[in-house]
């Protein structure tokens, strides 16, 4: 029983949001954010290069960045492949076997691979919570909120939103970083959060309540975050960004140039407005921010 063909559509923005009944607020002491199954197997029934499945992966990298920046843990869960009929329970008459296309399709894509530090959870049932360490997660790091990504929305996403309502967890489901099998579908999901057991959001929307990383002084920049901060910034995927490309061409405009300094700055990196602009690629982003190749400049400001 294969996964239905899921034709385009158009993603909800925050126009879109039905009213929430609660005014929970998402804190970085507080949360977890939640990458929900963005599995090749599932990933793979959208309609690739098209809406929702572009802004879906594009949100969720802009949210796991922002989330690591601010210390928030990041959890990925999966449903392993190959499942045996009493593993499968119940999900066997309503979905077939599961992921039975080889090892490939139970990974998660690679635009979103998990990275060291991130943890891992093998999921058996929709509610990612059923049989798994999630909870202990929550409990151990002293955290009661879930901000939910992933697919699919009416399904896992919504059964693990009820199920941290009910384990007094305040979950936020996050609209522009869902997908599912319809815009109806996807809106029922957003609808029942917001009226019985959580908080609907966007990605610019959570961003902001969270509010910008705090960085230690003195603690070098990796090109992982460089290349992540730009993404943010821009709002698109990270992986698109090539290394050599001119940043400008991407709308990497001089509001933004003076954001990125600033942040950097906080982190004692000593790099200039100037400098980023004459030299907008991520190659040189990289050696401008490398304390090991830094050396003074003396730039003239006109």
């Amino acid at each position: 029983m294969a996964l239905p063909a899921i034709a385009p559509y158009s993603m909800p923005s925050a126009s879109d949001l039905p009213k929430n009944k609660v005014s929970w607020t998402p804190e970085a002491k507080r949360s977890v954010l939640l990458i929900h199954d963005m599995q090749r197997y599932f990933v793979g029934a959208f309609t690739a290069g098209q809406s929702p499945v572009n802004e879906l992966v594009a949100n969720i990298q802009r949210l796991r960045g922002h989330c690591t920046a601010l210390g928030i843990p990041v959890v990925f869960s999966a449903q392993p492949g190959g499942q045996t009929p009493s593993q499968r329970g119940l999900q066997l008459d309503m979905w077939g076997a599961g992921i039975n296309g080889g090892p490939d399709q139970k990974q998660i894509i690679e635009a979103l691979q998990p990275a060291p530090g991130d943890i891992h959870l093998t999921k058996w049932r929709y509610s990612a919570f059923h049989n798994t360490a999630l909870m202990d997660v929550l409990r151990e790091q002293g955290r009661d909120q879930l901000i939910i990504t992933g697919i699919y929305a009416h399904i896992g996403c919504l059964q693990t939103a009820t199920h941290a309502f009910m384990s007094d967890v305040q979950p936020f489901m996050v609209a522009d970083a869902l997908g599912d099998f319809s815009r109806e579908q996807h809106q029922l999901a957003l609808d029942y959060a917001a009226k019985l057991c959580g908080v609907t959001a966007t990605t610019d929307g959570i961003i902001e309540l969270l509010g910008p990383a705090s960085v230690e002084a003195g603690q070098p920049l990796s090109p992982q975050q460089v290349r992540q901060d730009v993404a943010e910034l821009l709002a698109q995927t990270a992986s698109e960004i090539g290394e050599d490309e001119n940043l400008l061409e991407r709308g990497m405009d001089s509001i933004r140039i003076m954001s990125l300094v600033e942040r950097w700055r906080r982190t004692g990196a000593e790099v200039s407005f100037v400098e980023l602009a004459e030299k907008p690629t991520l190659t040189d982003w990289y050696a401008l921010l490398s304390p090991s190749s830094r050396a003074p400049v003396a730039v003239t400001m006109r």
